[in-house]
């Protein structure tokens, strides 16, 4: 898999600082859909001059807070960093809040009061009851979106509550989607609908159990009330958990402004919350560059092993953090190709299944344009140093993805006709029109006699598949001394048997948004909390959707 033709060369830190460009918001498209609601748009940009919105005033209702107990330990150190970075701002309140589901495994591992939120989840999750110690605040960014820059994005419907410690000891922002307007909304009502938030509840889950570095969904809450997209559709809120939400958008929001303090104090911050390994380094601001590349080529290396297409890969939707963050329009691949799109507003392809890696060094070229009066005083000598790191992109991606894919079919060892091995069981699955998950879970059990009849079936042609599974055989007898019994299992461990297939998605969007019934949201997030186990009663959460079944596109909602 080429790692893309990414960015050649940087731009000048003047430069940077000089872009102007029109967008959109939300995911920077136009279209809306009658069940994952409409993308938020902006016409054309601010200027730059104009750094920071005023507040948003309309909707400041004063919010009880949970006085009496403290469900949450709040450490907000965001809220601390200076006022340019957010603007604070307290969630609207709903109509008739109701918990559709809390996630309590996450919510143990935060160190909440699992009992409490039981309780008042509703209302803390819908916005309506703020708890102690709570700094809520709207988030200041900008973006590439589709190629093109917007100087001012930011949080226009997410509202962060403020920042836990873990079990673990690490920092997570807890965020409401849907909360109200903010003073980033532009046009939008700051609003989500309910399908919306039950796709990225489902995708986030299911991206966590397959080992898939992603923020989590803690609570899914309906609202009560209605939104109004192409039409009326239940409102909903939901809780997202992250690292952090600081995006490649962030750091552009400062360069773009020429404002160096603000993408130090950001950089610091990043490197403290994020990367403190590197505070010790001769030159901290070249090692998070390093760093953040080394990320996200591993991040979208997985992407690619699971057949996951994000669908609106713009710079406000790429975490420093290196989690995937921002479901909108994703989608998993069915029938293997590698032009595959499923977002509605990915006119042109850019942000293909095969095109991905590529747009990611795109997209951390943008993020070593705002760091280049931190990398080093001289422009120049700036420029060599991060043209030297992205160009080095290439080569870590295709290291991440060539072991992972060599995981999935099995090696242990590496042989130079690795890759071409790879590529030829590629080729021969859009020939074939294989699907993407099935041929390599049934794969896993093949490298016996026993399991060649159920993979070859995967195939239109099975003649065409055998002439490769015999030189896969031919390269197994080189490969370290496990047995057919270990080195399938090992396989099912990478080769997952459940993804979230689009048509299940749908269908479980469908029954509660048309029926108030959550029965297939809820089998569907159990059977995708174990991905890689054979569940024999659930086999047909396996199989690839019927002709009618298949999702042809997906859209931007949240």
């Amino acid at each position: 898999m080429p790692a893309g033709n990414g960015c050649a060369a940087f731009a000048s830190a003047r430069d940077i600082a000089a872009t102007r460009g029109d967008g959109r918001g939300g995911c920077g498209g136009t279209r809306d859909h009658h069940r994952t609601g409409r993308s938020i748009q902006g016409k054309g940009s601010r200027p730059l001059a104009s750094c920071m919105p005023e507040p948003y005033l309309g909707h400041m209702t004063i919010i009880p807070k949970a006085s009496t107990s403290r469900p949450f330990t709040f450490d907000n150190s965001y809220a601390r960093l200076p006022q340019q970075f957010f603007t604070r701002q307290v969630p609207s309140q709903v109509a008739e809040p109701w918990l559709i589901k809390l996630n309590e495994p996450l919510a143990a591992e935060l160190g909440l009061d699992v009992e409490m939120i039981r309780r008042d989840g509703a209302a803390i999750f819908s916005g309506n009851l703020l708890p102690d110690g709570a700094d809520p605040l709207a988030m200041a960014y900008a973006g590439h979106q589709f190629g093109s820059f917007v100087p001012l994005l930011g949080d226009g419907r997410a509202i962060l509550l403020g920042e836990v410690i873990d079990h673990n000891g690490q920092r997570r922002d807890i965020q409401l989607k849907g909360a109200g307007q903010t003073p980033y909304s532009r046009r939008g009502d700051g609003r989500a609908a309910l399908g919306p938030v039950l796709r990225e509840y489902i995708v986030s889950e299911a991206m966590y159990a397959l080992g898939v570095s992603a923020t989590r969904a803690l609570a899914a809450v309906s609202t009560g009330q209605p939104v109004y997209r192409e039409s009326i559709l239940p409102g909903a809120v939901f809780t997202r958990v992250a690292a952090s939400h600081i995006r490649v958008g962030t750091f552009q929001f400062f360069a773009a402004r020429g404002d160096t303090d603000g993408v130090r104090a950001l950089a610091d911050y990043v490197i403290d919350r994020h990367y403190p390994e590197l505070k010790d380094r001769d030159n901290p601001y070249i090692a998070l560059y390093e760093a953040a590349c080394e990320r996200q080529a591993a991040l979208i290396a997985k992407w690619l092993h699971i057949g996951f297409i994000h669908g609106v890969m713009n710079t406000d939707n790429m975490a420093i953090s290196g989690e995937t963050i921002d479901f909108g329009p994703c989608a998993f691949m069915d029938t293997y190709n590698p032009g595959t799109v499923f977002s509605s507003i990915d006119q042109r392809g850019r942000y293909a299944y095969a095109n991905q890696p590529g747009i990611g060094q795109w997209n951390l070229a943008r993020l070593g344009e705002t760091l280049l009066p931190l990398i080093d005083a001289d422009a120049e000598k700036a420029v060599e140093l991060a043209n030297t790191v992205i160009q080095q992109y290439g080569e870590r991606f295709q290291i991440h993805w060539l072991r992972g894919m060599r995981e999935k079919i099995g090696l242990a060892t590496v042989e130079d006709g690795d890759l071409e091995l790879v590529q030829s069981l590629l080729a021969v699955m859009q020939a074939q029109q294989a699907d993407f998950t099935l041929a390599f879970r049934r794969l896993s059990d093949a490298s016996g006699s026993g399991g060649e009849a159920l993979f070859l079936s995967t195939f239109r042609d099975p003649d065409a598949a055998r002439e490769w599974l015999a030189g896969w055989r031919e390269r197994l007898t080189r490969d370290d001394s496990r047995t057919e019994d270990d080195r399938a299992a090992t396989m099912r461990a990478v080769n997952p048997a459940f993804i979230p297939r689009n048509h299940r998605i749908e269908q479980a969007i469908n029954a509660a948004v048309d029926d108030a019934d959550f029965s297939l949201f809820e089998a569907l997030l159990a059977v995708l909390a174990k991905p890689y186990d054979d569940q024999p009663d659930f086999a047909a959460y396996m199989e690839p959707p019927k002709p009618e079944e298949r999702v042809l596109q997906t859209f931007c909602g949240t």
